[in-house]
């Protein structure tokens, strides 16, 4: 399916749903939202069938698709708005007894909105039939026929073959002389049957008039004058209320013409004999009961659907027929079609509902019925049609909603696009004209629709998608905002997120959510910082970021986008730096430092979380000064230096080396990641910041002591600064020598064996004294 079928779907629901408090619009037969869908969909479907690649079951889903449109183009209209006033039949009669029976039959489809949505849903099924077949060129009335009848008289000839061929010409002698083994010529009887095939799909189609055309075409009148019989009686000159369906197209039509058949009961129950004659072909016979269709022709007319569609069509037109012609024949027919009744009147609402159910009744059969051609009963559109001719809307996307949280549906199969497509569409459509719609259900068919979108590549447009889940669309979005993962760079995520609020989403919250569940999948892929033995920082800085640390550094890229956010932004950076740090991964957690915003440093509330975000910063700080003493400027030392290019270095050396002796010795003696209160054991918090103090502190102290040692030829005074740093370690206000007592003490032997080398290195230069350095 093309991206841009997608968009334009996105497209049509946001120009609607602009118009979502202007019902008028919504169902407007041209540019409502179900007109504009069907458009697309024929679109769509001519282009695929042009493309000539796309699978059947994808065509004939679009194609079920642009059908279902199409019902829900004419039957909501109907539902959703009240009909003007207009006289019943029986005032119609009482202020004229020469009413023509079309105006009363108008009148009677007024009285009953049921019977009007039959009406309208029959009229659907006419539309959205098949074409029908084109029968080869008629040469002539019976032309084998007559030739074999005239050649028999001019020869005298009664031998086997002529007596197998009727000896009249007139319509009734096939079946007169049928008893006698007599019938048309092979080529006549064949065409007969191809015309009779093609006359029932005329009028499959509800299109009597080509069917009228084509019988005078194929020379037989009297075919074109039964097909005529079925048009009621209508007569504008007379008519008290006169209907423009009663006008010609042009609506120039003499009104002082008469159309239509006088005596239709007669001609229906003719139509029916014929129909219920055995004698006739079974063509013919479907052809006559498709035209008076009744209880007692019904048999006759479903024998010859093969399709959903035509068992629905056959079901609907006994139904209206019947009901018709009791509703007339109630009325006692009227002038034109006396029926000795009348006394009875119209159908009261009790009687009403009883018929009603009667229709829901047969209706409801249908979702059993065995289809010989194209998809049966359980296709989902035709489960939908169903459900939308019985006005159980409902019901439909509540069962549709529980099959796909079951699985009953194959998300890989051609069509599952195209279905779950429309059943979003039409979650949002019902929404818009008020109709109601469970919200479990809404959420289940749009998550699943959702998912399609992005399946199909379609980003841009999960936020309109989404904001239709009420209460669930920021969780929604952020889910798909999650699933981003690390593909999208961050002008495509701000991208992301501030679409969100184009389509009515809080964006601020969109953000938190998102960050939220990131940093849980991240967190979720990465084991426990707070349990196990301390990293090794030397291993832990050759490996490179894995995949889930980097998700778990880049999910702060969501509450940095906006001011409002940075509050969550300062908490949750804490407790990423927290986890990385604990873990040893310092190259990774200043990856995260580099996307935080200077603002963050100013935030002062909370105090503690504002306290450790600092400290943080105080940590990566004398860190970085330690690294470019070791990396930067000890590089720049080499013997062929000049005088003066050597004096520079030194200052410069100097200088970077006080500064990281001043930034770690602060960062020492000021509470560095102490919890400000009494926290219990079980604080996982406290937990991770101890662990940090246990590996850091003595890292810093070693690291410190070791760059002031190895810096003596150069600084001789550092002797004494990295001896008068035991001071700072031993102190009991900073009691620094307790974060040496992890690992059995391993890191404080570390340190003692490396004061001993500073005593040491203080004897260098003569003397026995060894705390002649301190002084």
């Amino acid at each position: 399916m093309s991206e841009t079928f997608y968009t334009s779907c996105a497209d049509i629901l946001a120009l609607c749903q602009a118009q979502k408090d202007n019902l008028e619009a919504l169902l407007d037969p041209q540019t409502g939202f179900a007109p504009r869908l069907r458009h697309l969909c024929e679109q769509q479907l001519s282009d695929l069938r042009e493309e000539g690649n796309v699978s059947p079951e994808e065509i004939e889903a679009l194609r079920m698709e642009c059908s279902t449109w199409a019902l829900l183009q004419d039957v909501m209209p109907a539902r959703k708005t009240e009909p003007p006033p207009q006289p019943s039949a029986r005032a119609l009669l009482a202020t004229n007894p020469y009413t023509p029976t079309s105006t009363l039959a108008q009148a009677t489809l007024a009285a009953s909105r049921a019977l009007s949505e039959l009406v309208v849903v029959r009229e659907w099924l006419h539309d959205t039939a098949p074409p029908p077949p084109h029968p080869d060129a008629s040469t002539g009335y019976w032309r084998f026929t007559k030739h074999r009848v005239t050649q028999g008289l001019w020869t005298g000839n009664t031998g086997r073959a002529a007596d197998s061929v009727v000896r009249e010409m007139d319509p009734d002698s096939v079946v007169r002389e049928a008893e006698i083994g007599r019938g048309l010529a092979a080529d006549d009887a064949s065409y007969d049957k191809a015309l009779a095939h093609t006359l029932f799909a005329y009028v499959r189609a509800g299109n009597i008039e080509d069917a009228i055309k084509l019988c005078r075409d194929a020379h037989q009148p009297w075919r074109a004058a039964t097909i005529r019989g079925s048009l009621l009686f209508s007569w504008p000159a007379i008519s008290a209320a006169r209907q423009e369906d009663e006008m010609g197209e042009d609506g120039e039509d003499d009104p002082d013409l008469w159309h239509g058949n006088k005596r239709r009961v007669l001609w229906k129950a003719t139509c029916t004999r014929a129909a219920l004659d055995a004698r006739l072909s079974s063509a013919e016979r479907a052809l006559y009961a498709a035209l008076a269709p009744s209880v007692q022709t019904s048999g006759v007319l479903k024998s010859a659907c093969r399709t959903w569609e035509d068992a629905l069509w056959a079901t609907i037109s006994v139904l209206c027929e019947e009901r018709l012609s009791e509703a007339l024949a109630r009325l006692g027919g009227g002038f034109w079609e006396p029926s000795g009744r009348g006394e009875e009147g119209e159908a009261g609402e009790e009687e009403e509902d009883t018929w009603r159910a009667d229709v829901e009744q047969e209706l409801q059969a249908l979702s059993a019925v065995q289809a010989q051609e194209g998809p049966g009963a359980d296709d989902p559109f035709h489960v939908s049609q169903l459900h939308i001719i019985l006005n159980r809307t409902d019901a439909l996307l509540d069962d549709f909603a529980s099959r796909l949280r079951d699985g009953a549906y194959d998300r890989e199969s051609a069509e599952y696009p195209t279905m779950t497509r429309f059943f979003a569409h039409l979650c949002l459509y019902l929404q818009m004209i008020d109709i109601p719609v469970s919200p479990l259900a809404i959420q289940i068919i749009l998550e699943a629709y959702l998912q399609v979108l992005e399946n199909a590549g379609q980003r841009s447009l999960i936020a309109m998608y989404a904001g239709a889940l009420g209460d669930n669309a920021v969780e929604r979005y952020a889910l798909f905002l999650t699933s981003l993962a690390l593909s999208a760079d961050p002008v495509e995520r701000r991208t992301a997120l501030q679409r969100a609020r184009e389509h009515g989403l809080d964006v601020p919250r969109v953000a938190i959510v998102t960050a939220e569940r990131t940093i849980e999948r991240a967190l979720d892929s990465l084991p426990s910082s707070v349990k196990g033995q301390l990293p090794d920082l030397a291993r832990a800085a050759q490996e490179p970021a894995e995949e889930a640390e980097m998700l778990l550094v880049r999910s702060i890229e969501w509450t940095v986008v906006e001011s409002e956010t940075y509050d969550t932004a300062l908490e949750q950076a804490n407790v990423i730096l927290r986890y990385l740090l604990a873990r040893g991964r310092v190259d990774v957690a200043r990856l995260l430092l580099e996307l935080l915003p200077p603002e963050l440093a100013a935030i002062g509330t909370p105090e503690e979380r504002a306290a450790e975000y600092l400290d943080y910063r105080q940590f990566f700080i004398a860190w970085e000064t330690l690294e470019r003493v070791a990396a930067e400027c000890q590089a720049l030392e080499a013997p062929q230096l000049s005088r003066d290019t050597r004096a520079a270095w030194l200052r410069d050396y100097t200088g970077l080396v006080s500064n990281a002796h001043e930034q770690i010795v602060k960062l020492l003696t000021t509470d560095w990641l102490v919890p400000e209160t009494e926290t219990p054991a079980t604080d996982r918090r406290a937990r991770e910041l101890g662990r940090i103090r246990q590996l850091f502190v003595p890292e810093l102290i070693l690291r410190l002591h070791t760059l002031l040692v190895s810096s003596r030829t150069h600084i001789p005074e550092n002797v004494r600064r990295a001896l008068r740093l035991t001071n700072v370690v031993a102190d009991s206000r900073y009691m620094l020598y307790t974060e040496f007592a992890g690992e059995n003490g391993r890191r404080l032997k570390e340190y003692l064996a490396a004061v001993r080398t500073a005593v040491l290195a203080g004897l260098e230069h003569g003397g026995s004294d060894p705390f002649r350095a301190v002084l």
